[in-house]
């Protein structure tokens, strides 16, 4: 993955879940965004804790920086934690966890069945994702925060939007504070306009390049 090339993920808050059952063994898949290690931790945690009664909650999780982990959590090595990696990766995701819990049914599935059962609940769980439309696209965005005259606001404002940027914020007090925001790169041409338009004064408060909705 690029540094700046952006990436999918989940929307935030949104929790996908999907089912998969084999032989009465059921494989129950629970997405969720996260944005670190410890939040993938922490959501590990709490659905070891919903079914803390199940025999397997197997992790995997692939983080926007590159990061990935994942755990077969008791299971045959790589018939679970793998799989359901190798789904998350397919479907191009970062910044996601998926633990998928299993209620054994009473039958041994061998390492064959298992994988098939993690990466079809797996794939069901970001199914659900895809019809409920909460899948997001992540850019690589700078922001940038201008305090400006009121007389200069509608000026400005048809600016950014020529600069292909999009205003976060209006604060109106003495005078106009604005945050916007550009796709990384797209800023520079805004700033040299709001400099020339200030008659060499510089206005702008550049941020540093975040990943974010644009």
């Amino acid at each position: 993955m690029g540094a700046d090339a952006g990436y999918r993920t989940i929307e935030a808050g949104f929790e996908a879940t999907g089912e998969f059952e084999d032989r009465r063994s059921r494989f129950i898949a629970q997405v969720r965004h996260v944005e670190s290690e410890r939040e993938a931790e922490e959501f590990i945690q709490e659905v070891r804790s919903r079914h803390h009664d199940a025999r397997h909650n197997v992790p995997a999780w692939v983080l926007a920086d590159g990061r990935v982990r994942c755990s077969d959590d008791g299971e045959p090595q790589r018939t679970s934690g793998m799989p359901t990696l190798e789904v998350l990766r397919g479907a191009g995701l970062a910044d996601v966890c998926c633990v998928t819990t299993r209620y054994f049914g009473g039958t041994l599935l061998g390492p064959g069945g298992l994988v098939r059962a993690y990466t079809a609940a797996a794939q069901a769980a970001l199914a659900g994702a895809r019809e409920a439309d909460k899948f997001v696209t992540m850019t690589l965005v700078t922001r940038v925060t201008c305090v400006i005259p009121y007389a200069a606001y509608g000026r400005v404002e048809r600016l950014v939007s020529e600069c292909a940027g999009k205003v976060r914020d209006s604060v109106f007090a003495e005078d106009v504070q604005l945050t916007c925001d550009f796709r990384a790169g797209d800023e520079a041409r805004f700033v040299a306009a709001m400099r020339e338009l200030a008659n060499g004064e510089d206005l702008c408060k550049v941020g540093e390049p975040r990943f974010a909705q644009f």
